[in-house]
């Protein structure tokens, strides 16, 4: 379209609509019901602005000021997750499956998150997603959910080790990520810790000559961001359980049960029979749920962690009660299709789209990749996949788009990784790359 002037058109303010005018257009009026009036009016104004600028013609304010409108209320954006990476905690870690979405939705109004519909009286809160993670765990006498991983330990700390000592081996002392250290979180529960063993060994005699009368538990931390190898050492479960003091593991990705792709990787159901006395773990990564933190293990011992003060203001909300009950007991998760995906089907997908795209005139061509599980899960697993290669170019016009495509970057290219895209979002990918490519 040719620049509006005031040579051409006279006074271009005269002919732009006013904002009442505009504000009843059916497009418009519809938006205000399912944005908010003022975010509609903020895009009214804006194609004003432009209009009077000399940017637009004043018959296209309207026009303009809709496709100025956000996809949603929330400024949160949907991202396609093409970088390799199945649980990016740049980009919220797991993604919830359908059955999980559906039950957040149906949560959003009035529920009987503690309510007893048959008796009328209250309930204990969130039942029947404890009911399907204690199903999952069957090795677990109680269990109990708060907001996440962290604050599932630091319930533990507070409850059993406030002014008391935490047993830890050194080389289990470690930073779960964006500079929070395990020792500083330990810490600030009023626990002491008591480091144990090096680096890279610790025996069951180290741990043993550090109980006493101030022992609150032992702690076992999964090292889950990193691998020690060479000549190394750690207990385990099995013979920390007969010190006669409670054992805590702490395994990070949250793995129900043992599974054949990560075979390295600790689950709260072996570590419950091997003598664990509780499991903590977050829920947002290999079990594939929403936020939040799992407790598992002694009865006792979950019964008296959910009664205490702190829990309170760790509690988990009705949607994420939802979500993760419908991910414990719904289907396959996003993060288990991904994680089991066969190769051969990424690349039947990937040379589907180089085709459709390479018609258009797209430089694309399908690479080999290696994918990784992320979010603190598996390091040092790398799974075979498939990716679409485009020039480097491309990375931001896709990250900045109106569906926004993450990818990495590798040897001076721009790789969209398939493993972590469901098959259903290729369509909306190969359009996003479309779009990148006309920028």
């Amino acid at each position: 379209m040719e620049p509006v002037t005031r040579s051409t058109t006279g006074d271009v303010r005269r002919l732009i609509p006013r904002t009442d005018v505009l504000l009843r257009d059916p497009r418009l009026a519809e938006a205000a019901r399912r944005l908010g009036a003022p975010v509609v009016k903020a895009a009214v104004q804006t194609a004003q602005r432009h209009a009077r600028a000399g940017r637009l013609a004043p018959q296209d304010v309207a026009d303009e000021a809709v496709a100025l409108l956000p996809d949603s209320a929330c400024g949160l954006r949907a991202v396609i997750n093409a970088t390799g990476v199945l649980l990016h905690t740049n980009l919220g870690r797991a993604p919830l499956s359908d059955a999980a979405r559906r039950a957040v939705a149906d949560a959003a109004g009035p529920t009987d998150v503690e309510l007893d519909l048959d008796t009328g009286v209250r309930a204990r809160r969130g039942r029947t997603a404890l009911r399907a993670l204690h199903d999952r765990v069957p090795a677990a006498g109680a269990v109990h959910v708060v907001n996440n991983g962290a604050a599932a330990l630091v319930l533990a700390a507070t409850a059993l080790a406030a002014g008391k000592e935490i047993v830890v081996s050194r080389g289990e002392m470690v930073e779960i990520g964006d500079g929070f250290r395990l020792p500083d979180l330990l810490v600030s529960t009023g626990a002491r810790l008591r480091e144990v063993g090096t680096t890279n060994r610790t025996t069951v005699d180290d741990y043993a000559a550090a109980i006493g009368p101030h022992t609150g538990f032992v702690l076992k931390v999964h090292p889950s961001n990193f691998l020690i190898t060479g000549f190394t050492r750690a207990a385990d479960i099995a013979e920390l359980a007969g010190l006669d003091v409670p054992v805590v593991v702490d395994i990070g990705s949250g793995l129900p049960a043992p599974h054949p792709v990560v075979p390295d990787e600790p689950d709260a159901e072996t570590q419950l029979r091997a003598g664990a006395s509780l499991v903590t773990a977050s829920g947002d990564k290999l079990l594939g749920g929403p936020q939040c933190g799992l407790l598992l293990g002694d009865e006792e011992l979950v019964r008296a962690l959910a009664r205490h003060p702190l829990a309170r203001a760790l509690r988990v909300d009705k949607l994420t009660l939802a979500a993760l009950e419908a991910t414990l007991t719904g289907p396959p998760t996003p993060t288990a299709t991904a994680l089991t995906v066969d190769p051969a089907a990424l690349r039947a997908r990937a040379d589907r789209l180089v085709a459709s795209l390479s018609a258009d005139g797209v430089d694309v061509r399908v690479v080999d990749s290696a994918a990784t599980v992320g979010g603190g899960g598996a390091p040092g697993v790398t799974l075979p996949s498939v990716a679409l290669s485009l020039p480097e170019r491309f990375a931001v016009a896709l990250r900045t788009g109106r569906v926004p495509v993450v990818g990495r970057l590798e040897g001076g290219r721009c790789l969209l990784d398939l493993r972590a895209v469901p098959p259903e979002d290729d369509e909306r990918l190969g359009g996003a790359v479309r779009a990148a490519a006309k920028s």
